[in-house]
């Protein structure tokens, strides 16, 4: 069942519990299709997590990956990296945040980083929050000992190219990367080596990666959760020190309102600092940031791939940007070719089709959340159209739209939306911006370990958010509705 089937045929019944979304050896989602689903997966119940055939690969180890690193790791915790450079950075974060016992292992084309179970948490801590991965192909590949594909480099340069049309940019202002985290790492770590030791700023409601990033493998960093109040909040902190970088999602996720970067970007800049803006929930059919950004670290793996098969990242230098000559000589002396070619190759086949499908994605999302908006059953609905809609209007391209990615919270969620999630006939898994609607308790799946945490920022534990995918769009309604209704 490929990602094309799945939008007439979803999986989101029990039955579907743990299936690979799509089923592909490799998939990017799994369906966890009830609200106790979720809770079990995160609680690491066994009755769930055992019949999961596989999971979002930065949070779940691929059968394959693991496979790898339990060759390299002679039995001892193990994870496998692109490279040497990859390897040690992990390494070093180890012994850091672990103080463990921890050597890097070379073997089949990759590098694995061997600890002790006192090292294990930190291990994963770097994977997941750097995304400096291992994917599935290149795991495959390396097991059957096959090398990449051929012409990789120049699949590789064909991607930067189209990347490079997407943003106005040269092809060389475009750095590839394993994931959208990886592109994250790269523009962190580029902003520290210009102003070492020094903090950053997040500027709204995190995904939470981002921040746990900036955090644990940086200086720390200053949580600006309240978009109305951001300026002021950043001119206080400004007052009493320098910043390495700020952060910021346009739109946030999962309420998707925007940080206004008219009024930002001029103060940071006055600053010198520059300001990294994720644009994966809107993408750049929808947004032009070049006036603001000073870099773009997006993920190709949404969107520009929509088929949820695929992980892949890149890290944009905005040539428009004050900062742009120093900050891509500093990444340009840290890169490193890390995109695996038969991951390029199918991003690169994809971004083909990519702007098409984002107008049908922008199209199908209004429709649904307008619908929902309406709906008496529905106590609220955010959508960039009206979330901060001055802030998302400044930087929408004159043919943008507002995307796909819609969150709502049903009307006495602590008793209907589990209900309403249970009878979505949609699939229900992480990630977005597949071609198949897919919809998950967002809050839950995120941040389960700290949602009073994310309600004290104004994030209600109880919604949901849907990626609407390219279904006719009165029929999906016709499900949403139903769900809907199932719930009171």
């Amino acid at each position: 069942m490929n990602a094309n089937t799945l939008l007439a045929e979803p999986l989101w019944d029990a039955a579907s519990l743990g299936k690979a979304l799509p089923e592909s050896p490799h998939a990017v989602s799994v369906s966890l299709p009830r609200w106790r689903d979720v809770v079990a997966y995160e609680e690491k119940d066994p009755a769930v997590t055992a019949k999961m055939a596989l999971g979002y690969p930065r949070f779940v180890i691929h059968p394959l990956v693991r496979e790898l690193a339990d060759q390299l790791g002679g039995g001892q915790p193990c994870l496998p990296f692109p490279s040497a450079a990859a390897a040690e950075t992990a390494a070093a974060h180890v012994r850091r945040a672990a103080g463990a016992p921890v050597g890097v292992v070379p073997g089949r084309g990759v590098f694995g980083v061997v600890t002790s179970p006192a090292g294990t948490q930190a291990l994963k801590d770097f994977w997941q929050h750097t995304g400096l991965i291992v994917s599935s192909r290149q795991a495959e590949a390396a097991l059957a000992g096959r090398g990449d594909v051929p012409d990789a480099a120049a699949i590789r340069a064909s991607l930067r190219r189209q990347l490079a049309a997407f943003y106005h940019c040269e092809p060389d202002d475009v750095f590839l990367a394993p994931t959208g985290m990886a592109a994250q790492f790269a523009a962190l770590r580029a902003c520290q080596a210009r102003r070492p030791g020094l903090r950053t700023a997040q500027f709204g409601f995190p995904y939470v990666d981002t921040l746990k990033l900036q955090q644990k493998l940086g200086a720390g960093a200053h949580l600006l959760h309240d978009l109305d109040h951001i300026g002021t909040s950043l001119q206080a902190i400004l007052a009493g020190e320098q910043l390495a970088a700020a952060f910021g999602e346009i739109p946030g996720n999962p309420l998707l309102g925007s940080a206004d970067v008219r009024r930002i970007a001029p103060l940071l800049r006055r600053h010198g600092i520059p300001l990294v803006a994720d644009d994966v929930v809107a993408s750049p059919v929808n947004v032009d940031l070049g006036r603001y950004a000073d870099l773009t670290a997006t993920s190709l793996t949404k969107y520009v791939a929509g088929t949820c098969d695929v992980m892949g990242g890149a890290l944009i230098c905005n040539p428009r940007s004050p900062f742009h000559a120093e900050l891509k000589a500093i990444i340009q002396s840290r890169h490193e070719e890390l995109l695996w070619g038969g991951d390029a190759l199918a991003l690169d086949e994809r971004a083909r089709t990519f702007p098409h499908r984002m107008h049908r994605h922008n199209a199908n999302g209004l429709f649904i959340a307008e619908k929902l908006r309406a709906h008496p059953r529905v106590e609220r609905v955010w959508y960039p159209k009206w979330e901060f809609s001055g802030a998302y209007e400044a930087v929408r391209r004159p043919q943008g739209g507002w995307g796909s990615l819609v969150t709502f919270l049903p009307r006495n969620a602590a008793v209907t939306a589990p209900r309403v999630f249970d009878a979505l006939r949609v699939c229900k898994g992480p990630s977005l911006g597949t071609v198949f609607t897919l919809a998950c308790p967002f809050v839950l799946l995120a941040h389960y370990t700290e949602l009073e945490w994310a309600e004290a920022c104004g994030v209600p534990r109880n919604l949901i958010r849907l990626s609407v995918g390219l279904e006719e769009p009165e029929e999906l309604w016709t499900r949403i509705d139903a769900a809907l209704m199932a719930g009171a």
